[in-house]
């Protein structure tokens, strides 16, 4: 029995060993990997991402109203690949409205225009068209190459706007997270010609056209990204790098192009901005830009919450509407629109 009970020791400390090894192996293999290219460590992020907007978006279903007609993922041939819409119009309206444009966040590695859908049907039931913006996602696309799609898909919906029912002289750039950035940076692009030169692209958009900007838990300005610290920054590391294609980022054009608080001028649209008080983006992304417009002389209307509020407001706490926080949130988007747009 003590030989045995040896051998089996034996055998186990052999095994050990072996799965010791296999592990350490896979660690350095992924370790290494990871150092290389950010695809591994993006794809985990947006696996995590997609089950909470999931989550998400089926909570705020429960508060869509009846009454919303639904015209669902529009191909367009015109425009590059993997870019579609669908739009969102009170049931049993004919006239053009004013039109939300909303682009969806997600680090700009994950999330897709369903995860906002039920949210642009509240608003739509308000009075309004909106219409959800799809985009490609890195790593599979790097910038500016959504910035180009969403440009060219505006494009197409302003050809074909009296078809869609939208008053294309009532555009609403809006955005949560990533999608916020994008927001902005469109905006940028339609009232600063310099920005239009430096990116090559021309504006789908006049400045007259874009009556205001909802701006919800975004990033505007990257070096301020460097006040993150942990799990945070590893994310925001990974999903910038993927983004832009370099590790680099901060020291390259794209780093420099995303930072929307730089190039943004008196010019840019009045602005609706909200950021939770537990979600650390609002104090180094959206409480400096707010800044920052108001010195440029923007009409800014601010939804922030001091540093002691209970609970504690998470990054896109607007879409958690059974709590009263996103409610509120919600009715003062609501009365922002509406002193905005006929």
């Amino acid at each position: 029995m003590t030989k045995m009970g040896d051998g089996l020791r034996h055998w186990f400390s052999k095994r050990s060993r072996v799965v010791l090894t296999v592990v350490l192996v896979l660690i350095i293999g992924v370790s290494v990997v990871s150092t290389a290219t950010p695809w591994p460590s993006a794809l985990l992020i947006r696996s995590v991402f997609e089950k909470g907007g999931a989550e998400t978006a089926a909570e705020m279903e429960r508060h869509v109203p009846e009454g919303v007609s639904i015209s669902q993922e529009l191909d367009l041939t015109s425009t590059p690949e993997g870019s579609t819409f669908d739009v969102y119009r009170p049931a049993g309206e004919t006239a053009s409205l004013p039109t939300i444009l909303w682009i969806h966040g997600g680090a700009w590695i994950s999330g897709d225009k369903r995860d906002v859908a039920p949210y642009l049907r509240i608003l739509a039931g308000e009075g309004y068209t909106t219409v959800g913006l799809n985009y490609t996602v890195a790593p599979e696309a790097v910038y500016p190459t959504a910035v180009d799609q969403l440009n060219a898909t505006i494009a197409y919906i302003l050809d074909h706007a009296s078809e869609l029912g939208i008053d294309a002289d009532q555009i609403v750039l809006a955005g949560d997270s990533a999608g916020a950035q994008l927001a902005s940076e469109l905006a940028v692009l339609a009232t600063n010609p310099e920005f239009e030169t430096l990116t090559g692209i021309s504006s789908a958009l006049s400045a007259d056209q874009v009556k205001a900007t909802v701006l919800n838990c975004g990033v505007y300005e990257l070096d301020g990204m460097a006040k993150l610290t942990g799990i945070g920054a590893w994310g925001f590391t990974i999903a910038l790098w993927a983004y832009t294609g370099t590790k680099d980022w901060s020291q390259e054009s794209s780093g420099a192009l995303m930072s929307t608080l730089e190039f943004a001028t008196e010019d840019f649209p009045t602005t609706y901005i909200s950021g939770g008080n537990g979600d650390a983006l609002t104090w180094i992304q959206s409480v400096p830009m707010a800044d920052r417009l108001e010195e440029l002389g923007v009409d800014v209307t601010r939804l922030f919450y001091s540093a002691d509020h209970e609970p504690a407001l998470p990054h896109e706490y607007q879409f958690h509407l059974d709590g009263a926080d996103a409610q509120h949130a919600l009715e003062e988007t609501i009365r922002f629109l509406g002193s905005v747009t006929d």
